[in-house]
């Protein structure tokens, strides 16, 4: 038996057959039952069981090494089913027997059973020291949150084998996840609170436990607290005296929400007070009586007095007593006089002919009014139109010129004679466009018209004045940065915010004709606007106002406008929201399944997106992390003093949302501050993970510098970055210069998400003459006037557009229509919902005048539009003599 043993001493595996040659493989030994893993809790040994069938021997060996024989409790038993014999040993672990090889490897035993036909081997069953250490790694730290911030509290377990299994206890109650969606526990064993509620104000404990033992952490006290916030003020006191000058006030509370668990209470007065004159009530007085009349036929005469020395007013009593006093006139002054049959005649012919002068006159007036409207509609129709025919030289275009949409007004005459017409479309094999001299489509027949030049500005200013005094207009509010404005019909225009990257596309035709609107385009901040977010969903683009709302469109415009997303469709999932009448917010179209025939589109790109609307409203885009791959662009941004006339100099790291409008907020914030640039901006990919942003400053020169920082970083909170509802997020580093004199700076400033990406600014320059990143972010004008009218907000001659449009829109066999167009444009994803227009042409051309604002990229679509239909490229060129 013992060389038996020694034999198979070296074999060392999980179960194993070794045959003996010519045996039968069908007896070699199989377990019933193999040894597992198991711990020893503190002294108490642990128990292997294990089984063969058939077996004569078995036995156990222990890292390598035989188990003494003695060791073993072996049971033979036979198979009631097969006769053959089987075994079953036991043997006992102890901890001292695994201590002796702690540290050099771990602790293992085998079982091996023999037949007659071979031995196998069983699996290895490690045996392991269980433990569980006293001592947290990190343990949750009290907070104090506002309601509706998140909560992280971190807890680390401590170590132990087998690992500690994590809960986490509410005010000793076990909080599961599973029942409250708004809380959840990360992989690292994180608490997370999505949004506060006062509910969440608990002692908070992370528990750690395992076979060995279960250890709790320090409680952590987290304080939800709410800050007061003003209601509405009362109406206005009555005023204190009943007559003359006295006081009215009105008064509001901090109740709207009380401040709760040391909340901040409301900033400002809870009473307001204000001067008020309540007019004093005069009583009437007569004034002096007339003169007697002239005696009449009855011998009376009259006199009559009024209630007007004074008049009676605020309430003052009316005079008391007769207006008219009559009395008999004396027998010596009484005359008859009458009137013959001549007098009445005369008077009733003078009454006649005043009766019809008046119905004359007021016929007049009705006919001038109604033609004056007329008059003043068609014309501020054909003054903008007329605005649009400014006189052109075309000069024909070469083969190889890609500029063929290029169109240069000759302004070199005040008068010019147009002639000719516009040739319609021929069917031939070969068609041709004629273009007139006209730089719009001449609405005055074929004849021969002379059109005046006058000043475009003076044109707008005029036509603008003229449509300010109609009566059905609403008056909109004026001046402010954040907001464009203008006056359009149905030749449209462009309304546009400068430096924010938001405008909004008014296309030809979608005014109806006859109609004039005022629009206007508004940038919200986020605070202003209250957009409830849900789950994991984040604000990308800024909030955005175009109006009035419900007005009729009978084409959809383009409003254009930023984003910080990093688009993909396996990591995002994106929808336009829209605010109803109401207040409420809506999905009005989850990008990646829009219907054809629906009232939005969006045309997203990698950092702006184009909506298709044909209701006006306020909108934003609004993504739905789908994976932690999701993430923001976020800009970085380094500021500094000007002028530095202290010890200290701070340097302020702004983390915005990479969108224009985040961008002009901090510049404009910064002018006021007296800081400029030191460093480039940088990008940086902010992922959902729920990880805080982490800034640091580093290689601080000691000798002439020193840092102020107490901690060995500053943090911006998750949440604070990912709702996307606080502007200007930035940490400042605070340094001191040992001497007045030092004016270099040399460090690094570090900014990262934890687990994620991360940037590093290498900042060398003197804080007293240092300019040279001054410039990089001055704000320059987009095009110039925020509002454009007519024919001057596009790009594309409005000749050309009408004649791609008419001879791309009908399908073309040879492959030369709109959907080609789209091909090359690389806006096929789109074509079916250009199809579900009545112009596709006009959509992909309204679309590219959005999108390429305000350069037009004129050559690119003329080089797409040249090659269409091949060998038929000639199609959209013009030549000298069409002219």
């Amino acid at each position: 038996l013992a060389a038996l043993l020694r034999g198979s001493g070296a074999q060392q595996s999980a179960t194993v057959a070794n045959p003996v040659p010519g045996a039968n493989p069908d007896l070699l030994p199989h377990f019933l039952v193999e040894p597992e893993d198991v711990y020893i809790v503190k002294n108490k040994p642990v128990l292997l069981v294990c089984k063969a069938l058939p077996a004569t021997q078995i036995f156990f060996k222990c890292n390598g090494e035989w188990v003494r024989q003695v060791d073993h409790v072996i049971e033979r038993s036979t198979d009631g089913s097969s006769g053959l014999p089987a075994m079953e040993v036991r043997i006992n672990v102890s901890r001292q027997q695994v201590e002796k090889v702690f540290g050099l490897e771990e602790y293992w035993c085998q079982c091996v059973a023999w037949s007659s036909s071979g031995t196998t081997k069983s699996q290895k069953a490690y045996i392991r020291i269980a433990y569980l250490r006293k001592n947290f790694e990190q343990e949750p730290l009290a907070k104090e949150v506002s309601l509706e911030q998140g909560i992280v509290l971190h807890c680390r377990p401590p170590e132990g084998i087998p690992p500690a299994e994590v809960e986490w206890l509410r005010n000793e109650d076990l909080v599961d996840p599973s029942l409250d969606p708004n809380v959840y526990i990360t992989r690292e064993h994180s608490l997370v609170v999505r949004q506060a509620r006062l509910a969440d104000t608990a002692n908070y404990t992370c528990v750690a436990k395992n076979i060995v033992a279960r250890r709790r952490s320090a409680s952590a006290a987290v304080i939800v607290y709410v800050n007061g916030g003003w209601s509405t003020w009362t109406e206005w006191s009555v005023c204190s005296t009943s007559c003359g000058r006295g006081w009215q006030k009105r008064s509001r509370s901090c109740t709207n929400p009380a401040p709760l668990n040391g909340g901040a209470f409301c900033e400002g007065q809870n009473v307001q007070k204000t001067a008020c004159a309540t007019l004093c009530p005069v009583d009437g007085s007569w004034s002096p009586w007339s003169k007697w009349s002239a005696c009449g036929l009855d011998c009376t005469h009259w006199r009559s007095r009024e209630c007007s020395d004074p008049a009676p007013r605020n309430g003052g009593e009316e005079c008391r007593g007769a207006d008219l006093d009559t009395r008999n006139c004396t027998s010596d002054l009484c005359v008859h006089t009458a009137s013959g049959p001549e007098d009445v005649a005369l008077y009733v012919g003078l009454i006649a002919v005043a009766v019809c002068l008046v119905l004359l006159l007021l016929v007049l007036i009705l006919v001038y009014c109604r033609k004056k409207e007329g008059l003043d509609s068609d014309v501020a129709d054909s003054s903008i139109l007329t605005s649009g025919f400014q006189p052109v030289s075309i000069k024909p275009s070469k083969a190889d010129n890609p500029h063929l949409l290029t169109i240069q007004p000759d302004l070199s005459t005040t008068t010019t004679t147009y002639q000719g017409s516009l040739c319609p479309r021929q069917d031939g094999p070969s068609p041709k466009f004629q273009l007139t001299n006209g730089h719009l489509l001449s609405p005055l027949g074929g004849g021969r018209h002379t059109l005046h030049h006058s000043s475009p500005t003076s044109e707008a200013e005029d036509f603008v004045s003229r449509l300010s005094t109609q009566n059905y207009f609403r008056s909109l509010p004026r001046g402010t940065s954040n907001m464009a404005y203008g006056t359009f019909n149905f030749l449209g225009g462009r309304l546009m915010i400068p430096n924010t990257g938001i405008s909004l596309l008014i296309p030809p035709d979608a005014i109806p004709r006859g109609k004039i609107y005022e629009i206007y385009l508004t940038l919200h901040k986020p605070e202003d606007v209250r957009l409830p977010l849900a789950g994991c969903q984040t604000l990308l683009s800024p909030i955005v106002s175009c109006g009035p709302p419900g007005v009729l469109l009978t084409r959809p415009v383009i409003l254009s406008m930023d984003h910080c997303g990093e688009p993909s469709p396996n990591s995002w999932s994106l929808r336009l929201k829209k605010q109803s009448c109401e207040g409420s917010w809506e999905d009005v179209l989850h990008l990646g399944e829009e219907a054809p025939s629906h009232l939005y589109y969006c045309q997203l790109e990698a950092s702006a997106c184009y909506v298709f609307t044909e209701q006006l409203g306020r909108f934003a885009l609004v993504g739905e992390a789908l994976s932690v791959a999701a993430a923001k662009r976020l800009k970085l941004l380094l500021f500094a003093p000007v002028a530095c006339t202290s010890l200290e100099y701070n340097i302020r790291v702004y983390c915005l949302h990479d969108t224009h409008d985040a961008l002009k907020e901090v510049v404009q914030l910064e002018k006021q501050l007296g800081g400029q640039l030191i460093q480039e901006p940088r990008i940086l990919h902010f992922k959902d993970s729920y990880h805080n942003l982490r800034l640091s400053i580093h290689d601080v020169p000691s000798s002439l510098w020193k840092s102020k920082l107490l901690v060995s970083y500053q943090e911006i909170p998750f949440y604070h970055i990912w709702n996307g509802s606080q502007q200007h997020l930035h940490c400042t580093f605070t340094l001191e210069r040992v001497s007045p004199s030092t004016s270099d700076l040399a460090c690094k400033v570090w900014v990262w998400q934890v687990e994620g990406d991360g940037q590093s600014f290498n900042i060398n320059f003197n804080i007293t003459k240092d300019t040279r990143f001054a410039e990089l972010l001055a704000l320059e004008s987009e095009g110039g006037v925020p509002a454009l009218v007519g024919p001057s907000a596009f790009k594309i001659p409005f000749l050309i557009r009408q004649k791609i449009i008419t001879s791309l829109d009908p399908p073309c066999s040879r492959g030369a229509d709109w959907r080609t167009l789209a091909q090359k444009l690389h806006l096929d994803s789109h074509l079916s919902f250009f199809a579900s227009k009545p112009s596709p042409t006009a959509m992909i051309l309204n679309l590219w005048e959005a999108r390429h604002f305000p350069n037009g990229n004129l050559s690119q679509l003329a080089a797409a539009v040249a090659g269409l239909g091949q060998p038929d490229a000639g199609l959209f060129t013009v030549s000298e003599a069409e002219c």
